[in-house]
């Protein structure tokens, strides 16, 4: 299934995709009011029967699309975690993946702006694949971490460079607001099949800047999750950015940055393409 989060004539809401339109879950089953809810609390398969259920549909034309997990309680993000990424950032390679937080202020959903700030003029992409926990747990094994993933959704890990640089702490730079973006829903993983297949593409006016499959990944996806599992305790809607491959702007030949105009996709098969203008800050 594809869920989205969405508002519509002023209300936010959540719901199924279904073909070019979406069937409103919010209130649809009990005790679910938003997809963290349903994450937490429901099954697949009775999202499926509420579907079946509802017979209000709205065209995906229509709605505004938020963030898929709009205020998730963590957003971790793995860096550097493709080794094309780790050649041309000219890093070693560490026996750990390197990880930071961004805050969900510094995120859009499919088709809103991502902003520029007016303190910088490099603002650069970074595509990457994004999964949401469903069952949440601690001290995870690798061999159980698929069993505890939800779904999967594409994700704009927008980076302004020179702040994220001041010092050897990247947060400053990944998290002004609405740097970044992640939609434009999430996808079921009965819905994609191998995940080590998934391929990655970055787009930048039309222009390949990015392309990876999953497979290329330093610290695969269980890893991450056991890993982060013996940190703290993870948690339905909690959500795990995977790392960008090679090709950011800031280590081409000359520079690419994104710019007031500029339109940044990124895609991931089965999953779809997550669209953002880029503008100024006022």
């Amino acid at each position: 299934m594809k869920f989205a989060t969405f508002r519509w004539r002023g209300v936010e809401g959540f719901g199924a995709v279904v073909g070019e339109e979406i069937a409103p879950l919010a209130g649809a089953m009990s005790g679910v009011a938003n997809l963290c809810d349903l994450i937490a609390h429901s099954s697949v398969a009775e999202a499926r029967a509420a579907v079946d259920a509802v017979r209000e549909r709205i065209s995906l034309a229509d709605i505004e699309y938020l963030p898929v997990i709009p205020n998730p309680s963590k957003i971790f993000c793995i860096g550097v975690n493709y080794e094309t990424h780790r050649v041309e950032t000219n890093r070693e390679r560490l026996g750990y993946p390197i990880v930071f937080l961004r805050v969900a202020d510094s995120q859009v959903g499919h088709g809103a702006p991502m902003v520029r700030p007016r303190v910088s003029e490099r603002l650069d992409f970074e595509g990457e694949v994004a999964l949401v926990i469903g069952k949440g747990g601690r001290d995870i094994s690798e061999a159980a971490a698929y069993e505890h993933v939800f779904g999967y959704s594409c994700y704009n890990d927008g980076s302004v460079r020179d702040w994220q640089f001041h010092t050897s702490q990247w947060a400053p730079g990944k998290n002004f607001a609405r740097t970044g973006a992640f939609g434009p829903w999430l996808v079921t993983p009965d819905e994609l099949g191998e995940i080590a297949e998934l391929k990655l593409e970055t787009r930048l006016n039309g222009e390949i800047m990015q392309s990876a499959t999953v497979d290329e990944m330093i610290f695969s996806i269980p890893e991450q999750i056991a890993y982060l599992s013996t940190i703290v305790e993870l948690r339905p809607g909690d959500v795990i950015v995977t790392g960008t491959p090679g090709g950011v702007g800031v280590k081409r030949d000359p520079q690419v940055f994104m710019k007031a105009g500029d339109i940044c996709e990124v895609e991931v098969s089965g999953i779809g393409v997550l669209s953002n203008p880029i503008i100024d800050q006022d």
